[in-house]
């Protein structure tokens, strides 16, 4: 062992590991597919309450993906430990939209891909996956399930309004039914042809129907 050997730094080594221009271009090109995949969890979420921060949360989950796959592709031993790191973290949050887990996916699968410097993948698979996302999110169902909440005073105006409603609608089924002196209420699931509720407004107006609510529960409701 020499004299230069004692005051060798294996730290200082790591420094030139990876040169300034691959780390400047990563990072860049993770934070511009993090923020296109910001924008288009933006356009495609249809969930009950919309959450910023878990956007900001995709830019950032693309870029720190890219910088720890960066220090493990240069250095063996560094991936070994950071194996061993990563597998005492655990994350207790619960993800309550479905499609909330593919963009978390979308992120750490992008941040990856770009640490192994496989560009021309990264921003095409992007832009497909965006692409694909945006097409089934825009596209509007009209056969999503609806709840009426009917309130009636008597029998014969139940028998009216529940023949009226099966004449409108492509599929009526009643979830439940109260009755109480004078008052008569309904649960009717109903599956409509389009997107016209007049019907609603007709059947509140007929005789014997004290009040009519239309709800959806599908999750698309934005409260």
């Amino acid at each position: 062992m020499t004299f230069q050997d004692i005051f060798k730094s294996s730290f200082l080594e790591n420094v030139t590991s990876i040169s300034v221009l691959d780390m400047a271009l990563s990072m860049v090109l993770a934070f511009g597919i993090g923020m296109f995949i910001f924008l288009i969890y933006k356009k495609a979420f249809a969930g009950v309450m919309y959450s910023s921060s878990f956007g900001v949360t995709l830019v950032a989950l693309t870029m720190i993906t890219t910088l720890v796959i960066l220090a493990v592709t240069s250095n063996v031993v560094l991936s070994l430990g950071m194996v061993g790191a990563l597998s005492i973290v655990r994350f207790r949050t619960a993800i309550k939209e479905p499609l909330d887990i593919a963009f978390l996916f979308w992120s750490i699968a992008v941040g990856i891909v770009l640490a192994a410097g496989m560009i021309p993948l990264a921003v095409f698979g992007s832009v497909v996956i965006g692409i694909i996302l945006l097409i089934f999110a825009n596209k509007k169902s009209h056969v999503n399930p609806y709840i009426a909440v009917i309130r009636c005073d008597s029998h014969d105006s139940e028998v009216i309004a529940t023949e009226f409603l099966k004449k409108q609608v492509q599929r009526f089924s009643i979830k439940s039914k109260t009755a109480q002196k004078g008052a008569i209420e309904l649960n009717v699931e109903l599956r409509m042809r389009d997107e016209n509720t007049d019907f609603i407004n007709i059947l509140a107006d007929m005789p014997g129907v004290s009040s009519a609510v239309l709800v959806s529960y599908n999750g698309d409701y934005m409260g």
